[in-house]
């Protein structure tokens, strides 16, 4: 990677002064994150969690606070495993797109290819619902639809006989409309087009090549590991978290909620996402996971978010916020006892985890806090590019 000149960052910085702006000090800034972190999961009373900041293609700092499970000693470390909910969206779309660059799939397949019973209520919606209305959330389908089976521990073969009797508020493409249970319909696709099990998938083409050394699938490969956070809710309104059993219902959905993973893993998971591993991601099956599909309008008034955004929409598979007029590109997953969140900015060349082992607002304010941190400082546009180093380039 070139070295910047650093009389030119020198006259940056008198300029920036004469100007009365403040070029941040990343490892100064990353300080202070480290105590909001830790000091946003003790007001909220969190039992642990654990973040990975990654710039410039490198893990750049991981922190980790609190403990695996309520009333035993074992720390949360940065090898600790989590849920990491619907951040296994971001895993399906990318095998998706990966497939799709082999000729495997297309994304203007029909969902009735592969599951040729698979029915709405309007004949034409059907015939028109194709894979990348699936992951893009934009099926037309009333939001979390059967999300409550799911939660009841229904199988997907007693779950879709009842998308028959729904009548799409919108012709697929056209609105967004939040899913689980269809977006999970990409993994029989999936399957069908190569003879494979998803989740083996998931292993050979992405955990395994890009070094996510403890991502897994599924609820026996979580509770395999002897390094796992347990999942925490607090109960009846109390203020103290219980521990609870890992509930099978989203695991029922691999391509939707089946992931797990440590902040290691998804730290390069980013790193894979922002362009510097060509040899596993190249930038043309990256490249349509961040185009801007359908608008959010709802995320324009999500909680802390709100302060910050003049834009939404959802990709394929990711989020695409935009604050001022910059994108960031993110994802954030909630099953019981667990929240995540990972996100990135490709100006700055800049990524964030956060795993937290109890369900609570903290996770949106220490992201926020992150972003808000990270966006008020300039972009030295001279110095950082709007994506990888070229040679890194030739997620």
């Amino acid at each position: 990677m070139p070295q910047p000149n650093r009389a030119l960052t020198a006259l940056l910085v008198c300029l920036a002064a004469l100007a009365g702006v403040t070029l941040a000090d990343p490892a100064h800034g990353l300080e202070d994150f480290d105590r909001h972190f830790r000091s946003t999961l003790i007001e909220h009373g969190v039992p642990g969690g654990a973040y990975a900041v990654v710039r410039n293609g490198r893990i750049e700092r991981v922190g980790t606070h609190g403990v695996r499970r309520v009333g035993s000693p074992e720390p949360v470390t940065a090898d600790t495993v989590f849920r990491t909910a619907s951040v296994s969206k971001t895993f399906a779309a990318q095998l998706t797109s990966l497939l799709v660059a082999e000729n495997r799939l297309r994304w203007d397949d029909a969902v009735t290819h592969y599951l040729p019973e698979f029915r709405l209520q309007d004949v034409e919606s059907t015939r028109q619902l194709q894979l990348q209305h699936l992951v893009g959330q934009s099926t037309g389908v009333v939001s979390n639809a059967y999300d409550n089976l799911l939660n009841a521990n229904q199988p997907l073969d007693r779950i879709l006989p009842q998308f028959a009797s729904l009548q799409p508020l919108c012709q697929p493409g056209t609105c967004y409309t939040y899913q689980n249970v269809l977006f999970a319909l990409v993994g029989p696709a999936i399957e069908q087009s190569t003879g494979q099990r998803y989740e083996d998938l998931l292993a050979e083409r992405l955990f395994q090549p890009l070094g996510m050394r403890r991502a897994s699938t599924g609820r026996a490969a979580f509770l395999a590991e002897s390094n796992r956070a347990s999942p925490h809710v607090r109960l009846a309104r109390g203020q103290v978290w219980h521990p609870v059993e890992v509930a099978e219902s989203y695991y029922l959905v691999p391509p939707a909620a089946g992931v797990n993973a440590n902040v290691l893993d998804l730290a390069r998971w980013l790193i894979a996402q922002q362009g510097y591993r060509p040899d596993v991601l190249s930038p043309d099956v990256i490249r349509p996971l961040k185009e801007k599909r359908v608008r959010t309008l709802r995320d324009l008034r999500r909680g802390a978010w709100r302060d910050l955004l003049s834009d939404a929409h959802y990709g394929l598979g990711w989020r695409i916020y935009t604050l001022g007029d910059e994108d960031l590109y993110l994802h954030s997953g909630w099953v019981r006892g667990f929240v995540a969140d990972i996100s990135y900015s490709q100006e700055r060349k800049t990524g964030l985890v956060v795993l937290l082992n109890g369900e609570s607002r903290a996770l949106s304010e220490i992201t926020t806090g992150f972003w808000s941190h990270e966006t008020a400082a300039p972009l030295p546009r001279m110095l950082v590019g709007s994506g990888p180093d070229k040679a890194e380039l030739s997620r």
